[in-house]
């Protein structure tokens, strides 16, 4: 059986008014905003049969320009550590992600706390393409321990309202976002083969200086 906090995140995802008044209850005019936009554009969701194993995550959302694999946490503790089994699911959400070229995504459940209680983290894979490739530079990846290993904290997530954001805005803002991205990128390119240019040009010229000067010291 599904447990409360994925019945709860689902019937977000779904752009269930009830299931989005529910979760906000206890959140800011602001934030409750964000979170309704999921109304306008919501997802099909499933909960993906074999939960927990081969990839498939808790709950696989899916979308016209978008399909996300969710683990599901529900913790006490800001932060969960991966091992055994958990740390098997981390590599099989990994492994599929690359394969299949989406953004398997941990959405963790804090209990206790007031306001929005979810946060998100992506996990690292490197063949996504159209609007997850825009969205995955505005979710922070699990972070790391002193080890190097990935782990859940809580307090270094995407808050849920602030992903739904993401999620939800039209396809134009997407493109525009994009194109933005790819100025500056085109830019800073600039910029460094400019740099580059005049860091040559004064080595150039640092060069030349002694022999002028023992040209002249000759004379």
């Amino acid at each position: 059986m599904a447990s409360h906090y994925e019945r709860e995140l689902r019937a977000v995802l779904v752009g269930s008014p009830d299931g989005v008044r529910a979760v906000t209850r206890s959140c800011s005019a602001s934030e409750k905003a964000k979170v309704m936009q999921v109304i306008r554009r919501p997802f099909l969701v499933v909960r993906a049969a074999g939960s927990g194993t081969a990839g498939a995550g808790d709950l696989l959302a899916v979308r016209g320009d978008i399909s996300l694999p969710i683990e599901v946490k529900t913790t006490k503790d800001k932060k969960v550590y991966l091992s055994g089994r958990t740390w098997e699911q981390y590599l099989d959400l990994q492994n599929e992600g690359e394969r299949c070229g989406l953004m398997p995504i941990y959405a963790m459940r804090l209990k206790g706390v007031r306001g929005d209680s979810w946060r998100i983290f992506k996990v690292e894979t490197s063949k996504l393409t159209g609007p997850a490739s825009v969205i995955a530079r505005r979710v922070p990846s699990l972070p790391l321990t002193r080890n190097g290993k990935p782990h859940l904290d809580w307090d270094q997530g995407l808050p849920l309202h602030k992903f739904l954001a993401l999620l939800c805005r039209d396809e134009e803002s997407y493109s525009q976002t994009a194109e933005i991205l790819r100025s500056k990128a085109t830019a800073w390119t600039e910029q460094a083969e400019a740099r580059k240019i005049e860091d040559e040009i004064i080595v150039a010229k640092q060069q030349q200086e002694p022999e002028e000067w023992m040209r002249k010291f000759r004379l």
